[in-house]
């Protein structure tokens, strides 16, 4: 005997010993009675037996096919636990989406893409990790997420990444500030040689800015005050600890309404583009493909 028997044709022949007709036993499978008794014969000559007895009142099992049948249905049962307890895993899986981001996406964009998911997913549970986008490569490594999102200028080896929005850096100071009446332009040197409040090392805003002021060949810009997050950012400048760069997402409506005011820059390129990422080698499905659809068509 060589090789293992099909399991459709096991299960044809249990429905035979069940039924007592073969053309029933093809019925039953949605099959025609020429492809059930080549199935049969297929089945006979590997195991090396004579399963039926083929008569014109319809066909019986002979004392092997008894005996395979009676095995056959165990295997067949223990097919089919296997099959339930893949799928409530698969759907154990489908109901929980796990995620980390950068910051400045998890806050600016990442909420009215859940929104829109979970309207999609009714009852999906999302975890979000929240952290700065050199650590959500650690995340999508160790497990803990299935996606993430950074604003970081570069990939990371071993992630395969998606553009799913722009962003742009912005020169911000308090409506106070000697640069808020300034009418030319910062030049990349005045911008590198001036005490910033900027986001902690790591962050993709701090990497973007360092990244932008290198091409313009200027030196690393000089931190004055260094800070865990763009809300913490926007609140030292508007109490006027001094100028920063930040998102664009984190403070149109303080430009809008005259909290903060944009101070034009010439001859460093401040916009950037946010991605989605993952495991290079592991594909996408369920919650997280369409996470990364929903993001995307929001671009």
């Amino acid at each position: 005997m060589s090789g293992l028997p099909d399991v459709e044709a096991l299960r044809l022949l249990v429905l035979v010993g069940e039924l007592g007709s073969l053309g029933r036993a093809a019925v039953e499978l949605g099959i025609t009675q020429p492809s059930a008794s080549k199935r049969v014969a297929t089945l006979e000559r590997r195991l090396g037996l004579a399963l039926i007895d083929r008569g014109r009142s319809g066909s019986s099992l002979t004392a092997d096919g008894q005996v395979v049948v009676g095995r056959a249905q165990r295997v067949l049962d223990e097919l089919a636990a296997l099959m339930t307890s893949v799928e409530a895993q698969r759907n154990k899986l489908d109901a929980t989406l796990k995620v980390a981001a950068s910051m400045t996406v998890a806050e600016y964009l990442i909420p009215s893409w859940i929104n829109e998911l979970c309207h999609a997913h009714p009852g999906l549970h999302v975890g979000l990790r929240v952290t700065n986008s050199e650590h959500v490569p650690e995340l999508l490594r160790a497990d803990a997420a299935a996606i993430g999102f950074i604003e970081s200028p570069h990939v990371p080896r071993g992630l395969v990444s998606r553009t799913v929005a722009t962003d742009r850096l912005l020169v911000v100071v308090a409506p106070g500030h000697a640069w808020a009446r300034r009418r030319r332009p910062l030049t990349a040197g005045e911008l590198a040689a001036t005490p910033l409040v900027v986001r902690e090392q790591g962050s993709g805003t701090r990497v973007a800015l360092e990244r932008a002021l290198s091409r313009a060949g200027a030196k690393e810009a000089r931190p004055l005050l260094e800070l865990g997050s763009a809300t913490a950012v926007r609140g030292a400048v508007m109490a006027g600890t001094g100028p920063a760069v930040i998102s664009e997402l984190a403070v149109r409506t303080d430009i809008a309404d005259g909290r903060l005011v944009e101070v034009d820059v010439e001859g460093v390129e401040l916009r950037r583009a946010l991605r989605a990422v993952w495991l290079t080698g592991r594909s996408l499905h369920g919650p997280a493909a369409d996470l990364l659809a929903v993001a995307a068509r929001r671009r």
